[in-house]
């Protein structure tokens, strides 16, 4: 049997320095031809040095606003790299892993490559990779299996894209990377769409009174992230779109060079009165052009924060209510704790409550405690001192307790946080003041409280993780936040995220069959993986097209139903909680085929508490 066309590929050029024409991509040759050029040994399996600890604290204290900023889709991707065994990376400018987030099993296998936080994989340490190729290439890419350059690699197949700022810089990479022998059809594009959101967010600031025109062919994509953006500056291109760049042929090395009068046969007033602009070739756009625009003013958001993804949860009446229940807790000064699964929309409700209590007008400071790196936490929730350790910053920093004075402080993931900072939280709750590292005076701080969690948080305290004193202390009420499968009014609310993610506008529609599976699917993602799987369909569907069963995700396609798992026997609800709860931890134990870590983490429970539970 003849090897497959990568193997044979890959025989030749280590051989022969030559590849025959087809057996793999253009991108691909040129990036095995530059690896070779710096010496690089295609079977070498020595792994890449990662960053030293404080190394990699700097540098990404230094790429943290870039990490606010992708937050939202890093976070809408979870969703689909849980359902094909992924995980979600962010890197930075050189190819440094910043941030991963996905299927815990391939973490594992990826971290036996190095593929983590702080390892630098570009193409020049480890050969051709989606991460380090795309930097190279400046374009989208897949590397598939073998198609790495090492072999240590091809046990990855990896879909990437250089994430670009207004003026043509590279910013970062966006990547999605799963297991080789498992086919991403859909990967590159995801990936793509999400880039596309991100870049599109980044012409919401104010470019201080220039010209900024918005055009496509089709009324319906503008102010949509597909529309083509350009900024004009005395007549001469500043920034773009890939997008705008498309519309008018050009490149992002167009930037400071290209002028309107080059590309356009119409002034800009033309745009501005009749909604229409000529190229220079006679191709006609429809757009606007908007002139200096207030920014508008920034949500104060902390490091490690998670941001939803757009639309924001659509909340059912119960949840309403409880709204409005923790309203009146916040505004009486009772702490109050949200529980729920995954994706169900924990910080989004906290800022609804936030906007409708009588601190609205103060600043909502949301933190994720899971996010923050272990060595840095202390010093970015209760800030610190100049010169308080090495690598702080000349003036010191206030934290963010001291930030959130007179608003809200939300505390997402709370049963993340170490034991040491629970002793000092519970102290700064309790004294109402924050002592900054480094030393200095107490400094007075007067903050409303909102925790997360989607853990048992008693679990953890019978565990021993967690102070029993700061568990009552937080968890004064506690509010239940539904999960998708739990929704009556899911039909109501399939309908209204399709609609308000573009379908309408885009004239795209649902078959009966395809929008009964929407909304039988149990979507254990909750409303995060629906909205990932809602903007999946849409990136990857033409205007005026209508969709049936087959454009679902494979995993949505064959999910069991939430009317057909009530019928089997093992869906019945059993007689007694007892049994309920038995039959969950059976179910999540099956799911993680014996790894009782992750079952744990699934459940939201403490592994002592599983080990108890199941041999009683």
């Amino acid at each position: 049997m003849s090897p497959d066309p990568i193997q044979h590929a890959r025989q030749y050029f280590f051989s022969q320095q030559t590849v025959p024409g087809g057996l793999i991509p253009q991108s691909i040759l040129r990036s095995w031809t530059r690896c070779q050029a710096l010496g690089l040994e295609g079977r070498a399996n020595s792994l890449p040095e990662p960053l030293t600890a404080y190394e990699f604290a700097r540098t990404a204290e230094e790429a943290e606003v870039f990490k606010r900023l992708c937050r939202p889709e890093v976070e809408a991707l979870y969703a689909d790299a849980q359902a094909t065994d992924s995980i979600v990376i962010l890197t930075n400018v050189s190819g440094l892993v910043l941030d991963t987030i996905g299927s815990l099993d391939f973490a594992e296998r990826a971290a036996r490559v190095a593929l983590r936080p702080g390892v630098p994989w570009s193409e020049q340490v480890v050969g051709t990779n989606a991460i380090g190729t795309s930097l190279a290439e400046g374009c989208p890419i897949e590397v598939r299996g073998a198609e790495h350059y090492l072999e240590c690699n091809r046990i990855l197949s990896c879909s990437a894209i250089p994430i670009m700022s207004p003026q043509g810089n590279v910013l970062g990479v966006l990547d999605l990377s799963g297991p080789a022998e498992t086919h991403h059809a859909h990967a590159l594009g995801l990936v793509k769409l999400a880039a596309e959101q991100i870049e599109h967010r980044l012409f919401e600031q104010d470019f201080g009174g220039a010209d900024v025109v918005r055009l496509h062919v089709d009324p319906a994509m503008l102010g949509t992230a597909r529309e083509g953006i350009l900024v004009f500056e005395d007549g001469l291109l500043k920034a773009a779109n890939r997008y705008g760049l498309a519309l008018i042929g050009r490149r992002f090395d167009a930037i400071g060079k290209a002028s309107r009068a080059d590309l356009f046969r119409d002034r800009l007033a033309t745009l501005a009165d009749s909604g229409r602009l000529k190229r220079d070739n006679g191709a006609t756009f429809v757009g606007r052009l908007d002139g200096f625009r207030k920014a508008p003013a920034p949500i104060r958001r902390a490091a490690g924060s998670i941001a939803a993804a757009a639309p924001k949860p659509i909340f059912d009446l119960e949840t309403v209510k409880a709204i409005a229940r923790a309203v009146r807790l916040l505004d009486a000064a009772v702490p109050v704790l949200i529980r729920g699964e995954t994706g169900t929309g924990k910080e989004v409700f906290a800022r609804a409550v936030h906007a409708r209590s009588l601190r609205s007008g103060k600043p909502l400071i949301a933190v994720n405690c899971a996010a923050l790196p272990e060595t840095l936490m202390e010093a970015e929730l209760f800030g610190y001192q100049a010169g308080a350790f090495t690598g702080a910053r000349p003036g010191g920093t206030k934290g963010y307790l001291r930030e959130a004075d007179g608003g809200v402080l939300f505390l997402d993931e709370i049963g993340d946080m170490p034991l040491t900072l629970q002793t000092k939280l519970l102290r700064a709750l309790q004294e109402r003041e924050v002592v900054p590292l480094g030393g200095g005076r107490a400094v007075p701080v007067d903050f409303m409280l909102v925790c997360a969690t989607n853990r048992n948080l008693w679990d953890l305290v019978e565990a021993g993780t967690f102070r029993s004193d700061l568990y009552f202390r937080i968890a004064q009420y506690t509010i239940e936040l539904p999960p998708l499968r739990h929704r009556l009014d899911r039909a109501q609310l399939v309908d209204e995220l399709w609609d308000s993610l573009g379908a309408k506008a885009q004239r795209v529609a649902l078959t009966s069959e395809c929008r009964e599976q929407l909304v039988s699917y149990e979507w254990p993602g909750n409303f995060r993986q629906l909205v990932g799987c809602l903007r999946a369909m849409l990136a990857l569907c033409e205007p005026g097209d209508t969709l049936t069963v087959d454009a679902l995700p494979p995993d949505v396609r064959r999910g069991v139903k939430i009317a057909e798992k009530a019928a089997s026997p093992r869906g019945r609800a059993p007689a007694t909680l007892e049994s309920i709860t038995t039959s969950a931890m059976q179910d999540a134990l099956r799911a993680a085929k014996g790894n009782v870590s992750l079952a744990a983490r699934q459940l939201g429970v403490s592994r002592s508490t599983l080990y108890r539970r199941m041999q009683a």
